[in-house]
């Protein structure tokens, strides 16, 4: 099978290197990089070793030359790939959001331009498999979730999905600078970065229609989110923080969570609120279910890594079973000690 990357120069892009290395029945034919064209794999990345070392980022990306894509792209760049992948009848993972929202209005309101193909929007599956994988199974296009969503979503999907919520639900989330990519940016520069945190559109984040969708689609109801994104000054990594109020008890609110995730091979429950450092480079995500008796919330704390579980990991995660693959095939390995970057 020869896979193409596209935008494979960014964080996503590297780490999806790093992952699909791993894999022996292969060929990463095609890499792309509009700003890196011409240049070795190596020469700006100089930690990868073996045999994508030598591979030479393209300006684009030839359809008819692989099999298999994942576009790592800006939202409208990959808005037209994709759609020239799906006419071809090949497979695509999409990590940016073109395809993640089923209403195309969505797109001019939180993303600024006009969507040209809402069928493809009714057609493409949302990549987050604890919820969809039998979807996956069949997909043709896989809008692979964000960060901020993962992390949100499987810290809510047992409770919405069995309609023990009730009222108002509250996200507070925190992600690593990395979730803004490598572009230089004064905000992230690492002087004005290092020993300051802050939260940031805390009334119009771009996530929030893509985490409505989602729940309106698992519970039938329209759930608003009261979400607020922060950054924190590490490299990579993401706690969400969900408040909710419920009546069930602590022992039942948590055997709940057990027992929808107990199949579920990259979720980990914690008894105690879960780090960042313990999810680095992996594709899990650890959960930690409270309640709060004297408030009556819920409270429910999950990490990923932002790079990893919310994103190229899962990527690779959703391709698995695109490819008739075991699920966890070559995720179970990734953990702290393999090469992490950034």
């Amino acid at each position: 099978m020869k896979i193409a990357v596209a935008g494979g120069s960014g964080y996503t892009g590297i780490e999806l290197l790093r992952i699909l290395s791993l894999y022996k029945d292969l060929e990463i034919n095609q890499i792309s990089s509009r700003k890196y064209a011409g240049r070795k794999v190596k020469d700006l990345f100089p930690f990868v070793s073996g045999i994508y070392s030598d591979l030479i980022f393209q300006e684009s990306i030839d359809i008819d030359s692989s099999d298999f894509f994942f576009l790592c792209l800006p939202h409208e760049p990959s808005v037209e790939l994709v759609k020239k992948i799906y006419d071809k009848g090949k497979k695509v993972i999409d990590l940016s959001a073109a395809y993640r929202i089923k209403e195309k209005e969505a797109y001019t309101v939180f993303y600024g331009f006009e969507h040209k193909y809402p069928e493809i929007l009714l057609k493409a599956v949302y990549g987050l498999p604890e919820i969809f994988r039998e979807e996956i199974k069949k997909a043709l296009v896989v809008a692979n979730p964000g960060c901020y969503p993962t992390a949100t979503l499987l810290g809510l999907y047992p409770a919405v999905k069995e309609k023990v919520v009730e009222g108002d639900i509250i996200i507070n989330a925190f992600s690593g600078i990395s979730g803004a990519g490598r572009e230089t940016k004064q905000q992230f520069h690492y002087p004005e970065a290092f020993g300051d945190s802050y939260a940031y559109k805390p009334l119009m984040h771009r996530h929030i229609p893509e985490m409505e969708n989602v729940l309106r689609n698992i519970s039938g109801f329209n759930i608003k989110l009261r979400f607020t994104p922060h950054i924190i000054p590490v490299s990579r990594g993401m706690i969400a923080t969900i408040t909710f109020k419920t009546d069930l008890s602590k022992d039942q609110i948590e055997e709940l969570y057990r027992l929808e995730y107990r199949y579920e091979p990259f979720i980990r429950f914690s008894n105690e609120p879960p780090h960042i450092k313990y999810v680095l480079g992996s594709n899990f995500c650890d959960i930690y279910v409270n309640k709060d008796e004297r408030t009556g919330f819920a409270v429910v704390i999950t990490a990923i890594d932002n790079l990893g579980k919310g994103a190229s990991s899962q990527a690779v995660q959703n391709f698995n079973i695109m490819t008739g693959r075991e699920e966890s095939f070559n995720l179970l390995e990734l953990s702290v000690s393999g090469i992490v970057y950034p």
